[in-house]
């Protein structure tokens, strides 16, 4: 399923994800952001689990906003989580 939410106080301002039905995740797109990090971060987490991907990625704050665009990433994954039932 293809899954796309806003992102909120980080520099990308959406991300766009598959998630097959056992929750593993893949073709991870950021909008915005650091174009070249995130890059990276979505080629190392493809293929993980939501789960993963919220344990490794939760808490990670960039300067003083409280959040990161991984963080974010990790939130929208709990989200998706929740909408699909996983």
């Amino acid at each position: 399923m293809k899954c796309s939410y806003p992102t909120e106080i980080c520099c990308a301002r959406q991300i766009e994800f598959d998630v097959d039905e056992s929750g593993v995740v893949s073709n991870i797109v950021f909008f915005g952001g650091c174009d070249g990090n995130l890059k990276m971060i979505s080629k190392l987490l493809d293929g993980w689990t939501l789960d993963q991907i919220i344990g490794k990625c939760s808490g990670n704050l960039c300067r003083n906003k409280g959040t990161s665009c991984a963080d974010q990433f990790a939130r929208v994954c709990a989200r998706a989580k929740a909408d699909l039932g996983l």
